[in-house]
């Protein structure tokens, strides 16, 4: 075998081949014939290269390669080396990263530009596609990605199901300003829904996304999403939508507004005081937020058409925290604003503006017996409506500890100290102005005596760990002055749920108390089997229950794959169950289940409140290709079905096709009160890979009675 390579200076090309002809003008080259040029690595039977208008023609069985981003199969090709201009035919490409492959009679290429005349391109196996767009022309760049498809017409199983007069993509990874996959929907209430998102990016420290909606028979509106990234150790997300209902929906559901519009700041700064204040300190400084506000919860509900992907809870809580941590001390501030989007105003609602908390870590003296350390906070709560206080804490807990008998016994006592003053403001009482709210300081110090014992056994493949902790609290002293003792009977003793006035009165009780604990723990092979704790509370206190609830958790890995837990809390003086949480999970690689069950029976101003819950979720990976999935949720204290989804998925390497049944209870309010709406949804994903799809959801809904 005799190989050749010719080398053409200017053009910069290399030609092998295994026999080669040439003359003053021409080259001609047969047999394994290989071209380098300019990255591109192109291989036919034979080849012709023109010397003085430096054209090269390849015939038969063409393969050309760049990189290892695309391959190109033809029976002939021309490349003019001076134009940069390129001319195949036939012609098939691959592209290697997204698996899309186009087929043309002829196609024609200069500089990054690929043309292309009618033809087809899909992502399947191309010996026998499941879909297949028909196309009178396309255009791609080679540098950017972007392909451009016009006249495209979607064949799916040779059957046609939709036409695009034109449609364009990306088969690149990097970010791109543009329009993103729109989303449709049909609702029984509302109308026909669409949403086009748009997709903004013009540097690489942001990007923004608008998400236009309409709905034809309830208004129209738009959210919006900003992510940024202002440093190396920053980053942080800005939302905020606005949707106007029509004035006969909003009538005919009685809603409490017609505009919902709200906002939500997501930020976290991770060396925040040497960002902004070039401060070189030892220590580690943060700053995280995450603030949330909206005038009613349907500006939650309206942000997707997808209902069951929002948290739609009454309770919206808004948080700054701010905080500088070193080896021995901690300094942080923390602001806290609640929202419950069932009340018409939150003008009287109790807001955290700040807690400021100074915390010295655990310190030892004494070869590690005495430990010791010290925690201060000044808690602001403000209102616009009712009364505000001013809150200060300081507690101090001081230890000794020891092990005795071989390490067999450790034990310990600690001496705690604690007190606090409160003062106040604001406007008088909501409930009664006549109340009287005077400054109020509060002492305690009690003592905490413990001792337990750890003890474990092996065996030829497990290991076994049992644990047993006794503790005594004594209560040594209790002062208090001013509103602790002028509202200890009322709010201590469980009568102030009538008025605001215990709204500040959060003191828990210290009690002459034993607590019991036993655990154990199996482990085979490194891996836990079983876990057990019991628990018992027992009080010495005159007036309180002397047993308090005996808790009996455990935890058991059943077989490969299926485990159970169940946590129960026994109340002796009312002689029942009053917690109860069971969980059976199991899991291999076809079948994900956990079935649970959440029971409480409690006290609460002085009226019994009994929830019930009931949870399924379940996905089985039939094959390779289909997966049906499931879920279920039930109040059965209420009788109300909460949440339902059954469907399947059929996902293979080029398409997803999948249909889903839900329903699903969110709330809404209106002009009399916190009401729900349960939604009735039936969901269509269809998706060609790589250039995404569509969920088509058809909706209906009915209006429950308020709660």
């Amino acid at each position: 075998m005799v190989s050749s390579v010719l080398y053409a200076s200017k053009s910069n090309i290399e030609i092998y081949a295994t026999t080669l002809e040439s003359n003053e003008t021409q080259v001609s080259v047969k047999g394994d014939v290989v071209v380098i040029y300019k990255g591109r690595y192109l291989s036919a039977n034979e080849a012709l290269y023109d010397r003085k208008n430096k054209k090269l023609e390849l015939f038969g069985n063409i393969t050309a390669m760049q990189g290892s981003t695309y391959h190109v199969l033809g029976e002939y090709a021309k490349i003019d080396i001076l134009k940069e201009e390129r001319l195949f035919a036939p012609f098939y490409i691959t592209d290697k990263r997204s698996k899309v492959w186009m087929s043309t009679a002829r196609a024609e290429g200069k500089g990054e530009d690929l043309f292309l005349d009618e033809g087809m391109l899909s992502s399947c196996d191309p010996n026998a596609p499941l879909w297949k767009i028909y196309y009178s022309s396309t255009d791609y760049n080679s540098q950017t990605r972007w392909m451009n498809v016009y006249n495209a017409r979607l064949h799916i199983y040779g059957i046609p199901v939709f036409y695009f007069p034109y449609f364009g993509y990306s088969l690149d990874t990097r970010r791109r300003s543009g329009l993103l996959t729109p989303a449709f929907g049909i609702s029984s209430d509302e109308g026909f829904y669409y949403e086009q998102p748009i997709y903004v990016s013009v540097a690489d420290q942001w990007d923004l996304e608008l998400r236009p909606q309409i709905r034809s028979l309830r208004g129209k509106g738009i959210y919006a999403n900003l992510r940024f990234v202002d440093s190396s150790v920053a980053k942080g997300e800005f939302t905020t939508g606005y949707f106007k209902e029509k004035t006969e929906h909003a009538k005919e559901f009685d809603l409490a507004h017609e505009n919902h519009y709200g906002f939500a700041l997501k930020y976290e700064n991770r060396a925040v005081l040497w960002d902004w204040f070039g401060l070189d300190l030892k220590g580690q400084s943060g700053l995280y937020s995450d603030i949330v506000w909206m005038n009613d919860v349907d500006y939650i509900n309206l942000s997707d058409n997808d209902e069951t992907r929002n948290t739609t809870s009454n309770q919206i809580d808004s948080k700054l925290n701010l905080f500088y941590n070193e080896e021995k001390n901690y300094l942080g501030a923390y602001f806290k604003y609640f929202l419950d989007l069932s009340k018409q105003s939150n003008d009287d609602t109790i807001q955290q503006l700040p807690l400021v908390q100074y915390h010295h870590y655990l310190d030892t003296a004494l070869d590690n017996h005495f430990l010791y350390n010290l925690d201060i906070t000044f808690n602001n709560f403000q209102r616009l409506e009712g009364k505000t206080a001013s809150q200060g804490d300081i507690s101090i807990p001081l230890s000794l500890q020891t092990s005795l008998f071989d390490d067999y016994l450790d034990i310990s006592y600690q001496a705690n100290m604690y007190g606090r003053y409160i003062t106040f403001g604001g406007d008088a009482s909501v409930y009664n102005p006549n109340i009287k709210y005077n400054d109020g300081i509060y002492g305690r110090y009690f003592h905490l005596i413990s001792m337990g014992t750890s003890l474990t056994r092996g065996f030829d493949s497990l290991a076994h760990t049992i644990g047993f902790k006794l503790s005594y609290a004594k209560s040594e002293l209790d002062e208090r002055r001013g509103y602790y003792e002028d509202y200890e009977t009322l709010c201590a003793g469980g009568f102030g749920w009538a008025t605001d006035v215990c709204d500040y009165y959060n003191i828990l009780n210290i009690e002459d108390a034993t607590y019991l604990k036993f655990s154990q723990y199996i482990f085979k092979d490194s891996k836990q089997l079983l876990y057990h704790k019991l628990a018992q509370h027992i009080s010495y206190t005159s007036g309180d229950d002397r047993f308090g609830e005996l808790e009996n958790e455990l935890e058991l890995d059943l077989i490969m794959g299926l485990s159970y837990y169940n946590d129960t809390f026994y109340n002796h003086d009312r002689n029942k169950i009053t917690k109860l949480l069971n969980s059976v999970r199991y899991n291999d690689k076809n079948i994900n289940l956990s079935v649970n069950h959440f029971y409480e029976d409690i006290i609460k101003s002085r009226a019994e409140i009994k929830n019930s819950y009931f949870t399924a979720n379940g996905a089985y990976q039939y094959s390779s290709y289909y997966k049906y999935f499931g879920k279920y949720a039930y109040d059965l204290e209420n009788a109300v079905k909460k949440n339902v989804e059954i469907g399947f998925l059929y996902s293979k390497r080029c398409w997803d096709f999948g249909l889903s049944y839900v329903e699903n209870n969110r709330p809404i309010l209106t002009n009399n009160q916190s009401s729900s709406v349960y939604d009735k949804y039936i969901y269509f994903t269809f998706a060609l890979k790589p250039m995404g799809g569509s969920t088509l959801n058809y909706k209906m809904s009915n209006v429950l009675e308020g709660s």
